[in-house]
């Protein structure tokens, strides 16, 4: 079962300690079980995203690590993929991501101005294939039809990636998929990322940090179409090489996947009144 996740304090870029109110909180209690992941909860839908047939259970891992950032009563959540992470027939992906319960794909988390958090850690015995694109996490527009913003790793199809080894923070790819930040992906460290979304301005910016450090604004707000709604996905999702076409359907992955993600420190906020989170 889950509980309540505590509510944060938080930093505000403007003015200090004031309180954001939360639009969704993915953090995950220290008492949760796995099996709590598989039923309708007040975290994630149970039902996306996931291969056929597979339970939440069967993917989700509860590592014993010390928490991210924003960790402070929560506990990290790994998300993994296999040979049977094919979701809605898609064979050119290996794909399992979470989705905030609350986030239908047209409610408030994608209205006004928010910031979304959340933090990335490698898990070296889970390694990702870097000759392969990863979105690790991203904003899917209500129609399917653009990521508004992703964060994403590996060799990213159609770019000359010089280092796979990144984490890139991209704008919307259908209006040119403009690179926004990024960072090189270590080993053994949390990512922090808080990503304020202007849906009215249509803007975009980053704040960033590692480990316990607070959070840093490391671009300005940018213009960045974030219009059309829809669901925040936090997971793995691989895409394939050497496909043509449709690339959902077509695309080499090589069997025996064993990867994984460690996620920790999910959460939005409203940033409506200049308040953002940059530490807890």
């Amino acid at each position: 079962m889950f509980s309540s996740p505590v509510l944060l304090f938080a930093l505000s870029s403007l003015a200090a300690a004031q309180k954001c109110k939360l639009q969704f909180d993915g953090r995950v209690p220290s008492n949760s079980a796995l099996t709590g992941f598989d039923a309708a909860n007040q975290l994630f839908s149970s039902a996306n995203v996931l291969g056929a047939g597979l339970k939440f259970s069967q993917l989700l891992k509860l590592p014993a690590i010390t928490g991210s950032l924003f960790d402070t009563n929560t506990i990290p959540v790994e998300v993994t993929i296999s040979d049977a992470s094919i979701f809605n027939g898609q064979t050119g992906f290996r794909r399992a991501e979470l989705i905030p319960a609350s986030n239908s794909g047209t409610d408030p988390s994608t209205q006004g101005v928010k910031t979304v958090h959340f933090s990335l850690m490698k898990d070296g015995q889970r390694p990702l294939n870097l000759s392969h694109e990863y979105q690790l996490a991203f904003l899917e527009s209500a129609d399917f039809s653009t990521n508004q913003v992703v964060v994403k790793t590996g060799t990213i199809l159609g770019q000359n990636t010089a280092n796979p080894d990144t984490l890139q923070v991209i704008g919307n790819v259908n209006k040119g998929a403009t690179v926004l930040f990024s960072t090189p992906f270590a080993a053994g460290v949390f990512h922090n990322f808080g990503l304020a979304l202007d849906f009215n301005k249509l803007t975009t910016q980053v704040f960033f940090s590692t480990g316990n450090n607070p959070l840093k604004a490391v671009t300005q707000a940018v213009a960045n179409d974030v219009s059309g709604q829809g669901q925040f996905h936090f997971g793995v999702l691989k895409k394939g090489v050497n496909g043509q076409g449709d690339i959902t359907k077509n695309g080499v992955q090589e069997p025996n996947i064993n990867e994984g993600i460690i996620f920790g420190g999910i959460f939005e906020e409203d940033s409506s009144a200049n308040c953002v989170s940059l530490a807890p």
